[in-house]
C-alpha cells in the first residue's frame, strides 16, 4: 500500500471518529428538540450517519472501480457492460445506507 493511501486512509478514520464524536455530544445535550421522549433525535442522528458513512463508501470504491473500468475499456472495448455494472454495483451501499430513513 503506498504511503499516501495510508495518509489519506487515518486523515479520514480521524475525521470520521471526530464526527462519530460531535454528533454523540449533540445527541446527548439537553435540547428538546433531541431528547424527546420517543427517542426520533436519535434515530434522525443515526439514519444520517448512516447515510453519510455509505455514500462516502460508494464514492471511494467508485473511484478505485471507475477508473479500474476506464483501463479495461481502453484494452478491449467489448467489455462495456461488464465495466457498467461493476461501476452501478457501489451504488447498492448508498441505497441500503438511505433504508433506516423510511423505517
Amino acid at each position: 500500500m503506498n504511503v499516501n493511501t495510508l495518509k489519506t486512509s487515518l486523515r479520514t478514520l480521524i475525521l470520521l471518529a471526530a464526527i462519530t464524536m460531535v454528533a454523540q455530544g449533540v445527541a446527548a445535550a439537553e435540547d428538546t428538540e433531541l431528547s424527546q421522549s420517543d427517542g426520533s433525535g436519535y434515530a434522525a442522528i443515526g439514519a444520517g450517519i448512516a447515510l453519510g458513512l455509505a455514500a462516502i463508501g460508494a464514492g471511494l470504491s467508485q473511484a478505485a472501480i471507475g477508473s479500474a473500468a476506464v483501463g479495461m475499456l481502453a484494452e478491449d472495448g467489448s467489455k462495456f457492460g461488464v465495466a457498467l455494472i461493476f461501476t452501478a454495483l457501489p451504488e447498492s451501499i448508498v441505497i441500503l445506507g438511505a433504508l433506516p430513513l423510511f423505517l
